[in-house]
Order: structure tokens, then sequence, then C-alpha cells
């Protein structure tokens, strides 16, 4: 049985292992997309098949399969804006998400992300499938709530904190549902 890996040395703070284990502070934004003039403008495309251990609020826990990796993220509740909330991610050997995907909430969400350069920053920006045909929005990470950033002519309405598109919600209640 393998025993959990503190995420600091309580003596020096400095991480115990080589992997480092850091509970960051997610900030981004999050808008619908009118056109799909962003994929003209993208550098990288790359599909994501992810399901849900845990979709409440306080806590969701994702598995997905990005590519040909696999990953495990731990997000906590967002702030009242909706632009931030805590998260952890590490990446998994594919066999262990393809075994968790069968015992996830029902619902899988199946997409394609763009990455699109926006100076310093980068949008990205998801085309989705299945029950969520349709539907595509942009995200933005950024260094703190206020900052600035270009908004290119396929950005439409923000959503940041309309909790009908986090992914965890569109596993429950789909695009295809909206109509």
């Amino acid at each position: 049985m393998s025993r959990p890996v503190p995420w600091h040395n309580r003596n020096n703070n400095k991480p115990t292992n080589t992997q480092e284990h850091i509970m960051a502070q997610e900030i981004e934004r999050k808008f619908m997309v009118k056109s799909d003039a962003f994929k003209a403008e993208s550098f990288k495309a790359i599909r994501i098949t992810q399901g849900y251990l845990s979709s409440v609020p306080e806590r969701t826990v994702r598995v997905r399969m990005k590519g040909d990796k696999g990953f495990i993220t731990i997000k906590g509740i967002s702030n009242e804006s909706g632009a931030s909330r805590y998260e952890w991610e590490k990446e998994i050997p594919v066999q262990d998400v393809q075994d968790l995907l069968k015992i996830c909430e029902p619902g899988v969400i199946d997409k394609t992300r763009y990455l699109v350069k926006n100076g310093d920053l980068c949008f990205e920006v998801d085309e989705f499938y299945g029950d969520n045909e349709g539907l595509t929005m942009a995200e933005i990470e950024l260094p703190d709530e206020d900052t600035e950033f270009e908004r290119p002519e396929w950005l439409g309405e923000e959503v940041t904190g309309d909790k009908r598109f986090y992914n965890s919600m569109l596993v429950r209640n789909p695009y295809k549902n909206w109509k």
C-alpha cells in the first residue's frame, strides 16, 4: 500500500520529492465564441475527454484524457465573481484514467481545445461534441482578476461565473437541453 506524499517538508517548506505538488489559485475568465475564426489563429489543437468523480461545487474531481496523457484534477469552490478558485492537477497513467472513467458520474465531456496566443497570454477555445455539440467557449487564464487583455473579434459574451458553463455542470445539464 502506498503512503501519501506530503505536499511540503515541514522543516524547510520545500517539496519532498521530485514532483512539486502545489495548490494553485486558478484565475480565468470565460466567454462564448461568435465564430470559428479562432481556428485560423490557433497554434495547437488537442482532443480532450473527461469525466467527474465528484461534481459538487465545493470540490470537483475530474479525470481527463488530454491527447495521449492522463490527468486527475481537484478544483475548489469559485470565489464570488466566479473567476478564481483553487486547482490541483497531476498527471496519472492512461490506464488509471480509463479505469476511473468507468466509475465517474454519468456523462462525459468530449471536446477539442484550440490554443490561441493573445500577447503574453493564451486563450483556450473549447469546441464541444456529443450532448454539448454547438457550444464553443473560450477561457483565458490571468495572473490576477484585473489583468487587461485584447479581445479578438471572435470573442463573444462573457459568461464568467455562470455555473451553466462549468464543464462539471455541462455533464449534468448539457447544452442540447438549453434550446
